[in-house]
């Protein structure tokens, strides 16, 4: 039903000639996808959960650079699906690609806080971000089908999507990402006043039985914790693309690309994200640099060339300023740059 809203929706929004018989080909492809990666991680880890562990560096980084190649690989396909005329969208797919790509580090930041407030054991990590990445798609879908209406039905709404990007990039580069407090959230006071929460996991378990009770266990909040935040990721950057794009196949498509593997990058940069303090002020550039461009959309119609290029050095900027000016460590502990999984400290109550 839902891929078939969206097939509706590319073509009233657009005039875009994708049929739903693409929607639920490339529908099929990312469920397919998905599972791949479940599959092999399961096989690599063995058998049981206690066994399981945070994948080698060297997998972590196999593993992402073959879902970019695959993303990048998609460009060709986009001409394709658009009766072989489709270069302008197969520009604004790599272009709306690398910014939900960008934006989703900072969710990886925040994901690397849940975390460690919750314990999460290494064998339960994966489990959360593959719910986490489940609960994203499926919010994006509903953001984006809501997104082309609105703007389909109301051009003024580019304006208000502009001038909400400008407010976030503000909000971003003036709030520090250590201001990111779990135990004030209000999805969590609530889920503690609903169910009782165990003190310990049981294996990769959302419930248990204590005491002859059905208890909830610190997974189930913490999954809850990821659904809250993938509704604000969602809120973030589905307006972020729509300033590249408002086709609807091509925005679910960028974004489907950019969560596909995110655990892997997860594992691969959660260690090293740190290290790039700057780049948080990179993203606050980008999603500012297109609410602008959004807000001059009817003035002036910036090339996908040009936008991509702004985007791209923006990263890489930000990157080559965190390794020039490193952030300084009070506490004198060690950073010695190792990937992976941030280690689980003990919940605060």
């Amino acid at each position: 039903m839902s891929v078939t809203l969206l097939a509706s929706a590319s073509t009233e929004n657009t005039g875009s000639e994708v049929s739903p018989v693409i929607w639920i080909a490339f529908t099929a492809f990312i469920v397919a996808m998905l599972a791949l990666d479940v599959f092999v991680h399961r096989h690599s880890e063995g058998d049981g959960e206690e066994d399981s562990h945070v994948p080698p560096f060297r997998e972590s980084v196999i593993w992402s650079i073959g879902w970019t190649v695959l993303a990048v690989a998609f460009t060709a396909v986009v001409p394709l699906v658009h009766d072989g005329f489709g270069g302008k969208q197969a520009g604004e797919f790599i272009t709306g690609y690398v910014i939900e790509r960008s934006l989703s580090l900072d969710n990886l930041f925040v994901f690397t806080i849940l975390f460690g407030f919750f314990s999460v054991p290494l064998y339960a990590q994966r489990k959360v971000l593959f719910y986490g990445i489940i609960g994203a798609i499926v919010l994006r879908a509903i953001f984006i089908l809501v997104g082309g209406a609105l703007l389909n039905a109301f051009h003024w709404m580019i304006y208000v999507f502009g001038a909400f990007l400008v407010i976030t990039a503000i909000r971003m580069a003036t709030h520090s990402e250590e201001e990111v407090h779990p135990e004030n959230n209000p999805i969590l006071k609530l889920i503690r006043r609903v169910f009782p929460l165990s003190d310990s996991y049981d294996g990769s378990k959302i419930f248990t039985i204590e005491n002859g009770k059905r208890i909830g266990t610190p997974m189930l909040a913490a999954l809850a914790m990821v659904a809250t935040f993938d509704v604000i990721f969602a809120i973030d950057s589905i307006p972020a693309i729509f300033a590249v794009t408002r086709e609807t196949f091509i925005v679910f498509a960028a974004n489907a690309f950019a969560l596909l593997g995110l655990t892997s990058l997860f594992f691969l940069i959660a260690g090293l994200l740190e290290r790039f303090h700057y780049l948080h002020y990179g993203l606050a550039f980008i999603l500012g640099f297109v609410g602008i461009k959004m807000l001059l959309s009817d003035v002036w119609h910036m090339p996908i060339g040009i936008s991509l290029g702004v985007i791209i050095g923006t990263l890489l900027v930000a990157a080559w300023a965190s390794n020039r000016w490193p952030k300084e460590h009070d506490d004198g502990g060690s950073d010695d740059g190792a990937g992976g999984a941030p280690p689980a400290v003990a919940p605060t109550a």
